[in-house]
């Protein structure tokens, strides 16, 4: 027996200033609610119009991963403004043990890419905000310096909702909140972020070739990474 699939009642689409400010998506008229049955207000009209273009595209079965714009906003109102303080919390953490701070031994041409690829962010994050991070090596995460930490939960705590909700995945993606604050600050291109995260497992591919099942995770959470940065300019008005 199939199970049972939310089906599309709606002819038209669009987005409409909302009463009170900020911007909605109608269905023949009515405003979209989330999940927890709040109003969907989203921030901007760029975001409520790319809302609103999710909802267009659906057919006649509701594919609600073909909705990654929606799901944010959902989570945005739903779960990280409720959870303001956990989610800065969980995403703080990863300053001390940042992938970019703990850096092979050997061989040398694996050290050197680390090198190139994540000394440049750490010199960002301490110029851009105020947080310098020590890198490391060997399994055991060497202590971070405090006021660095402090900084950067200060970053994260200047985010409204919609922009934290983009951050949740711009960090916890990589790993490295070093290279999330940097997507955040428009610091380098969004692929180029990407690629700096994923420097060891570029190097294990190229010494044991490509594992096809660990390529389409990969892909995935690229996309989410991009999806997200998307989100994020959305947000912030920018189409």
């Amino acid at each position: 027996m199939s199970g049972w699939k939310a089906r599309r009642f709606w002819t038209e689409a669009r987005a409409a200033p909302a009463a009170g400010g900020g911007w909605e998506v109608l269905l023949d008229g009515r405003p979209v609610r989330t999940p927890a049955k709040a109003r969907l207000v989203l921030p901007t009209p760029a975001l409520a119009e790319a809302v609103a273009a999710e909802w267009a595209a659906q057919g006649q079965e509701i594919a609600a991963h073909a909705m990654p714009l929606t799901r944010a906003a959902n989570a945005a109102i739903d779960k990280v403004r409720p959870g303001r303080a956990a989610v800065v919390a969980m995403l703080a953490a990863y300053g001390e043990t940042d992938l970019v701070c703990h850096r092979a031994e050997a061989p040398a041409e694996l050290v050197r890419r680390q090198a190139g690829a994540w000394d440049p962010l750490l010199a960002w994050c301490a110029e851009a905000l105020g947080a310098p991070l020590v890198p490391t090596t060997g399994v055991m995460p060497k202590p971070q310096p405090p006021a660095s930490l402090a900084a950067l939960r200060a970053a994260l705590e200047a985010l409204d909702d919609f922009e934290l909700t983009a951050a949740h995945d711009l960090v916890s993606l990589p790993g490295s909140i070093v290279i999330g604050l940097a997507a955040v600050r428009g610091h380098g291109e969004i692929e180029a972020l990407w690629q700096a995260s994923r420097i060891d497992e570029a190097w294990q591919q190229e010494l044991w070739g490509e594992d096809a099942e660990a390529a389409e995770v990969a892909g995935r959470r690229r996309a989410d990474f991009h999806a997200a940065a998307r989100f994020l300019a959305l947000a912030r008005g920018h189409g």
